[in-house]
C-alpha cells in the first residue's frame, strides 16, 4: 500500500481535468497512481506537469534515446514502478526491444544488448551520473559526437528528473501498475 492514499473516482472536476492531462488520449486505464498521488497536492502536481509533460512530449532527444535513458535511471534507481510504466508503454513505441529493456536492468547495461555507439554512450552517462553525479570528459565527449548542446543540457534534466521520480514512487513505496511490465529478477 502506498505511503499516501492515491485519488479516487470520482473526481473534483478540476482534479479530473488535470489528471486526464495527465494521461495519453483513450488510456484504457485509470490515471497512474503516481498521478493521483501527486494530485493530493494539485499545486505541486500542476508544476511538475510541465517539466515532465515538456521531457516526453516536446523533447530534443529522439524518443528511443529517451525511453533508454528514463529505463537505465529507473533501473539504476531500482523504481519497479516507473521502469514498468515505461517499458509497457513509450518504450516500445519508441522501438526498444524487450531484450534491450531487460537489458536495462543488468549491472552492466551496456554489455547486455546489442546497442549503437550512440546508446553506449548514453548508458555509460547514466551510470556514471548514477554512481558519482559527475561526467568524466571522456563519457562527455561521447555524448558530443551525437548531441548538440540543447539535447545535452535536455539530457541532463532528463536523467535529473527520472531520478526524482524514481525516489518519488520509491519513498511512496508505489506497487507497480497492474498492466505494466514487470520488473525482471535478475
Amino acid at each position: 500500500m502506498p505511503r499516501i492514499e492515491p485519488l479516487t473516482p470520482p473526481y473534483p472536476a478540476d482534479i479530473d481535468r488535470a489528471l486526464r492531462r495527465w494521461m495519453p488520449p483513450g488510456a484504457p486505464h485509470e490515471p497512474l497512481t503516481l498521478f493521483r498521488v501527486l494530485h493530493r497536492n494539485p499545486e505541486l502536481a500542476s508544476r511538475m506537469f510541465a517539466l515532465g509533460a515538456g521531457l516526453l512530449g516536446h523533447g530534443l532527444l529522439p524518443a528511443a534515446d529517451r525511453e533508454l535513458v528514463i529505463a537505465r535511471v529507473t533501473a539504476r534507481s531500482a523504481c519497479a514502478y516507473e521502469w514498468g510504466v515505461h517499458a509497457a508503454t513509450l518504450a516500445p513505441q519508441a522501438g526498444l526491444s524487450p531484450e534491450q529493456l531487460r537489458a536495462t536492468t543488468r549491472p552492466d547495461a551496456a554489455a547486455g544488448a546489442p546497442w549503437s555507439p550512440r546508446h553506449t554512450a548514453l548508458l555509460h552517462a547514466v551510470d556514471e551520473l548514477n554512481g558519482t553525479a559527475q561526467l568524466t570528459q571522456s563519457a562527455w565527449d561521447a555524448l558530443r559526437m551525437y548531441y548538440e548542446d540543447a539535447q545535452l543540457l535536455e539530457l541532463l534534466v532528463l536523467i535529473g528528473w527520472y531520478r526524482t521520480i524514481s525516489l518519488l514512487a520509491n519513498g511512496l513505496l508505489l506497487e507497480e501498475e497492474p498492466w505494466a511490465t514487470r520488473f525482471p529478477t535478475q
